[in-house]
């Protein structure tokens, strides 16, 4: 990586290269990014002729890939200050490179008023993802207010079109997929809700419209954040791209006194030359070998009692739950809100971290003992960042929250949220959770997030803005540091479904909860978003009853199992009411599951669509599964063969259900015979094992 007159850097993965280099005036541009380069073919790049336009200035849109702002900028721009004396421009000189044989740092100083900016490139050997990240240091003796400090600027190369896939939603919609063209300007996505948020995900991907599941050059970034964020994405009047992403929102800043750094969180960046689902897969790869903190683990079919009790909760109707849920073949039991204080319903309680003395006047641990002896790991919901108004906690200390002064307090759910960017409230917090885990044995947090901020502020701090950056920090330090004190914790993120379902809080969480929308038609569309740079291995999928309790669609036990399994599979269902016949059939899908999770959870992805069939397949190593699903026939037609992907066409498979041999060469040219039932909502599991 080190770099040699000219000044130029290439930042090489297996595949990819991203290139690099300073101008005279020590700008910073992106010149490459896609096929691998050698040092020799990279430097041809600076001869060819720059992408100016009709005035001195349109030529230096969405070309620079460390981008301050600075004189004749006037796009969108990743790094912005203002100093005491109310100057803004940033005029910065090279310093040095700082290169090691994965790791580059470009390092680049203020002309005058002591602002250093290091700029970090991070490769693996086993991914073509790229890391980058930013470093500020005030060099200087008085406080810099920063106004927007992005990760990384993307710069994407010329295409003759470009089309943007991104994510959108809402509760109970999270991760909905669209791709439209890009039109010319600058194109936000963002939250400015202090979390990562229903309505967006900070995940964008870009091609010039041509790109299919399986072929097609695709450019795609994240940011591993779960706060408040942004991404930009500038089409230049020239038609040049890039995306910028970040932390923080407009209009909130924060201060750099004298002497302090600003570490920005990770943005990472892939190009693939294998379409949408080569991408997926390679986002998952990486999640699982350099992001998730146990990938070598499949997740536990997990049992969640809140669809059959509610608030309604007591121990001998937990212990009977349980007792179904184990025989069902559930290994980990969850008991949701109402376990705790005054929680009887959603008014009262939170931040009351005792159990209800009513409903469990033995505490916690006479349930856990009975879970434990069902051969079921115990877990439990919290929220933790939430409070009620009536809650011993909230008379105690309403200046916990964030507020305003002379601005009401608005809640949400009956809530407000908690000021975890105070030192003692964080530390609070990790108190009684370590308390928690340490007189109980509890395995498995639940760890829900129900509400945005609003009103945030913090009267009486000098910087209050710096809130929406030091909840998230310490949110991270508190997980950190229970995962560390209580290594056989494993814990889920929730925030009213996927709120909170972002490379950030998956550094130190296990799994996310997908949606509370459990609707099997509806989760098929969910899980195909959330699945375009988030493994199986993460995304929580339950099988509930039937009518759903929130869409009061009614889809038959077979359909809710295989759609739930290509996920981590769990049941939400009220077990006290299914019948006998439900309960064994049940019991043979979480079987089935079983055989199959570790394809499902640590292999490779590609969806599947024929016709009104779609589904999923999943490889890895001699196995292939095979989930897919019909919401209902059109005009009577027979269903379609479904062509699989990524199979050895030279090799044989047996369909383990059938005994059925099939070549790997006609699965892929003509396709599987899925011989669903001509019901509506007909589904199937297949798996096929290669045996030469």
């Amino acid at each position: 990586m080190p770099a040699r007159e000219p000044r130029l850097w290439t930042i090489d993965t297996p595949h990819t290269s991203y290139v690099v280099a300073l101008d005279d005036d020590d700008r910073l541009h992106g010149l490459h990014w896609g096929p691998r380069l050698t040092r020799e073919q990279a430097v041809t790049l600076l001869s060819l002729p720059e992408p100016t336009g009709r005035s001195l200035t349109d030529g230096r849109d969405a070309v620079l890939d460390f981008n301050p702002a600075s004189a004749l900028r006037f796009g969108p721009t990743g790094l912005q200050v203002r100093f005491p004396d109310g100057t803004r421009d940033l005029e910065f000189a090279f310093t040095e490179d700082v290169a090691t044989d994965r790791e580059l740092t470009l390092v680049f100083t203020d002309a005058h008023y002591g602002l250093e900016a290091r700029v970090h490139y991070r490769t693996f050997p086993d991914t073509d993802v790229l890391e980058r990240s930013m470093t500020l240091h005030n060099q200087g003796g008085d406080p810099i207010e920063v106004i927007r400090a992005d990760s990384a600027t993307w710069v994407v190369p010329a295409l003759e079109d470009y089309r943007l896939s991104r994510l959108h939603g809402e509760w109970g919609a999270e991760t909905q997929l669209t791709r439209t063209a890009l039109p010319f300007g600058e194109t936000l996505i963002g939250s400015r809700r202090g979390m990562t948020g229903h309505q967006a995900n900070p995940w964008a991907a870009l091609d010039d419209g041509t790109a299919s599941e399986s072929h097609g050059r695709v450019w795609s970034a994240v940011l591993a954040w779960s706060g408040t964020w942004r991404m930009t994405i500038e089409k230049a009047p020239t038609g040049r791209v890039a995306v910028s992403t970040g932390f923080g929102h407009d209009p909130i800043t924060c201060k750099l006194g004298a002497g302090e750094r600003l570490e920005t969180p990770v943005s990472a960046g892939l190009y693939t030359e294998d379409g949408f689902a080569g991408a997926a897969a390679a986002w998952h790869a990486y999640a699982l070998a350099h992001v998730l903190p146990h990938p070598e683990e499949v997740r536990p079919v997990l049992y969640n009692s809140w669809e059959a009790t509610e608030f309604d909760i007591n121990a001998e109707d937990q212990i009977a739950l349980a007792t179904r849920a184990a025989a069902m073949g559930c290994e980990l039991f969850v008991m949701d809100d109402g376990w705790f204080g005054a929680r009887v319903h959603d008014r009262a309680g939170l931040g009351d971290w005792t159990p209800n003395p009513d409903r469990f006047p033995d505490g916690l641990r006479p349930l856990i003992k009975r879970v434990h002896e069902a051969g079921m790991r115990f877990g439990i919901w919290v929220e933790p960042e939430m409070v009620n108004p009536d809650s011993d906690l909230y008379r105690q200390h309403p200046d916990w929250v964030y507020h305003q002064p002379h601005r009401r307090r608005t809640e949400i759910r009956h809530q407000l949220v908690l000021n975890l960017a105070r030192p003692d409230v964080a530390e609070w917090m990790h108190r009684w959770l370590d308390e928690l885990l340490t007189v109980n044995e509890i395995d498995f947090l639940k760890w829900d997030m129900n509400r945005p901020f609003t009103e945030a502020g913090w009267p009486g701090e000098e910087d209050p803005d710096r809130l929406w950056f030091e909840h998230t920090r310490n949110l991270y330090r508190i997980i950190d540091r229970l995962r560390a004190d209580h290594p056989h914790l494993r814990i889920e993120s929730c925030s009213s479904g996927g709120g909170r379902a972002d490379l950030g809080i998956l550094r130190r969480t296990d799994q996310v909860w997908t949606s509370d929308n459990t609707d099997a038609a509806d989760r098929i569309e969910i899980q195909e978003g959330f699945a375009q740079v988030l493994p199986a291995r993460v995304m929580g999928t339950w099988v509930t009853d039937s009518p759903n309790p929130f869409t009061r669609r009614e889809v038959p036990l077979d359909f809710r199992f295989h759609v739930a399994m290509a996920g981590a599979l769990a049941v939400g269902g009220d077990l006290l009411s299914w019948t006998e016949a439900e309960l064994e059939r049940g019991a043979e899908l979480v079987a089935d599951y079983k055989r199959i999770r570790s394809t499902v959870q640590l292999g490779r992805r590609h969806p599947l669509k024929a016709g009104t069939v779609a589904g999923v397949q999943y490889s890895r190593a001699d196995k292939v599964v095979v989930l897919a699903w019909r919401r209902a026939r059109r005009l009577g037609y027979r269903d379609p063969l479904v062509a699989l992907a990524g199979l050895d066409p030279d090799a044989v498979y047996r369909d383990e259900r059938t005994g059925r041999v099939h070549h790997g060469a006609i699965l892929a040219a003509h396709g599987l015979d899925l011989d669903l039932n001509p019901a509506d909502y007909a589904s199937t599991m297949i798996e096929l094992v290669r045996t030469s």
